[in-house]
């Protein structure tokens, strides 16, 4: 288990992460969210040792994250890092060797992870010869080929084409069956909602919520409704009932007061625009991550 206790980081007089606590169970996938600029990668460069808390502790499976455990931990920054003008090949054993591994284990599992990402024809060709998803394949290969035990994806989406983004989704996933220890950084709140079953909210550095996700959602699940209409419905602007709302392409999401229930909201609309369809629904991880934010500044 990966734990993080009281976490501190500041830059002169910037207090980049201030304070957080939280802690990831092998066999899930904890995402860290938060909008640009709020701490994400301060926190994991952080808990990699990559840069020095002011105060705190960071403890894989209650050891200090010192030089003696790095072996243990994958890292796919956001940013590229690969040596361009080398072949493929060569970059994955390089980076591998940095990590412990022997010529026979790089070989094997090299051969494997190109397979297993769709790209063995590309082994002997150069970095800079990809196009940018197949880089980031090459980058998540050197992340994965030691089998860490800890594994912290930052933004390993980033550059794929919907069909390569579910085969790392399902990549990723079975490394969760394996018993690894995930942590996800990301922006795509649709992939969080699929696929992190806790999430750290963090804004500014500090803790918005955090929480498994069914939780969460219980908790902001409060009374939306969604509703396909033909009409005007700018009617909604001047309704009490109505806390927020969203518009689409003739389609609203709406979220009523608790006290209000969607039935006598339907029939009090009913007659000021025509309702195609109507539905109850939970709010996404979007909704909630907006509404969070929203309400702490």
């Amino acid at each position: 288990m990966l734990e993080v206790k009281n976490l501190i980081k500041t830059f002169g007089q910037v207090k980049a992460v201030d304070n957080l606590t939280f802690s990831v169970k092998p066999g899930k996938i904890f995402g860290m969210l938060g909008p640009n600029g709020a701490g994400k990668t301060t926190t994991i460069r952080t808990i990699l040792n990559i840069i020095k808390p002011n105060a705190g502790e960071v403890l894989l499976n209650q050891k200090p994250v010192t030089q003696d455990l790095f072996n243990s931990i994958g890292y796919l920054p956001e940013e590229r890092g690969l040596y361009k003008k080398s072949k493929v090949a060569d970059v994955i054993t390089y980076l591998a060797h940095l990590k412990g591994m022997n010529s026979s284990q790089i070989k094997t599992e090299t051969d494997k992870w190109l397979k297993k990402l769709e790209i063995p024809h590309y082994k002997d060709r150069k970095v800079e010869e990809l196009s940018k998803g197949n880089q980031q394949k090459i980058q998540f290969i050197t992340a994965v080929i030691h089998n860490p035990e800890l594994l912290i994806f930052d933004e390993p989406f980033s550059g794929f084409d919907p069909i390569n983004q579910q085969l790392i989704k399902d990549v990723i996933l079975d490394l969760l069956d394996n018993g690894k220890i995930i942590i996800l950084s990301t922006h795509q709140m649709d992939t969080a909602e699929k696929l992190c079953n806790e999430i750290l909210l963090i804004n500014e550095g500090k803790e918005v919520l955090s929480g498994s996700l069914s939780d969460i959602k219980q908790k902001f699940g409060g009374n939306h409704i969604k509703f396909a209409y033909e009409g005007e419905i700018k009617f909604l602007n001047e309704m009490d009932e109505v806390l927020s709302f969203e518009i689409y392409s003739n389609e609203a999401e709406v979220h009523l007061k608790n006290d209000v229930k969607p039935e006598i909201f339907l029939r009090k609309i009913i007659d000021k625009v025509t309702i195609k369809q109507f539905s109850i629904i939970e709010p996404t991880l979007n909704k909630i991550f907006i509404d969070s934010i929203k309400n702490k500044n």
